[in-house]
């Protein structure tokens, strides 16, 4: 038995998106989260986004910042929504139209989504869990929303700080993990907002976990959201 411990996954779906400054760009996965592999902003081509643009704002083809918001915003989730308007800072190039181009995955996760208040539970039936991502905020405005007064509900860029480090420590190497949903835990990102605790998480097969901290030593090993491929034969673990 060969593990290829979540390789073959990920080389089933990738997705490159590109959208114009100013518009919405749409990311989703039909199976499993979003993992972004490289978000840029700026111009590296003079055809794309040019449409009714004059040739001062398209000639500058050496225009380019990464985004890291984009993957604190959509990393571990299904679907992700980004109004661009204002996204990134600085301006990598003034006087330049410009356009966001994001490169993603979708890799297999389990998923768990806790109003405030409630408990998420998080369990593997067979191997370990190993947390990829986790929010306690709000990144839509349909979570959680049921019965909910507008006014509590329209702050979508709501992150808490340590979520993922705490959600990481309490639930990682665990088959089973129970965790709290609420302000009491986790910082309080956005005062009046309705918020919920989402996660994404792998199971590890059994001896898996164990191996993780030697194997990130090696070159002939990679590192990935905190998981480590091995690209042969796993059979004695």
């Amino acid at each position: 038995i060969v593990f290829i411990l979540i390789v073959s996954a990920l080389l089933n779906f990738s997705a490159t998106v590109v959208t114009c400054d100013g518009f919405v760009q749409h990311l989703s996965c039909d199976t499993g989260v979003i993992s972004v592999q490289s978000a840029t902003y700026g111009r590296t081509s003079s055809q794309i986004c040019s449409f009714g643009r004059p040739q001062s704002q398209i000639s500058n083809t050496w225009c380019s910042i990464n985004v890291p918001v984009i993957y604190k915003r959509c990393d571990g989730l299904r679907t992700c929504g980004l109004n661009t308007q204002g996204l990134s800072t600085p301006d990598p190039c003034f006087g330049t139209y410009k356009y966001y181009t994001t490169n993603y995955i979708c890799i297999p996760a389990e998923t768990s989504v806790t109003c405030h208040g409630g408990y998420g539970y998080l369990k593997c039936k067979n191997g370990k869990i190993q947390i990829n991502a986790a929010n306690y905020g709000r990144t839509d405005k349909i979570t959680c929303s049921h019965g909910r007064p507008s006014e509590q509900l329209q702050n979508t860029n709501c992150y808490s700080p340590n979520a993922l480090s705490f959600v990481s420590k309490s639930c990682n190497g665990l088959e089973n993990c129970e965790v709290y949903a609420t302000h009491m835990i986790f910082t309080d990102p956005c005062f009046g907002t309705y918020k919920y605790l989402a996660i994404s998480y792998f199971c590890l097969p059994h001896g898996i976990r164990e191996y993780l901290s030697s194997c990130l030593i090696l070159n002939s090993f990679c590192y990935f959201q905190e998981v480590c491929l091995e690209y042969f034969d796993l059979r004695d673990f």
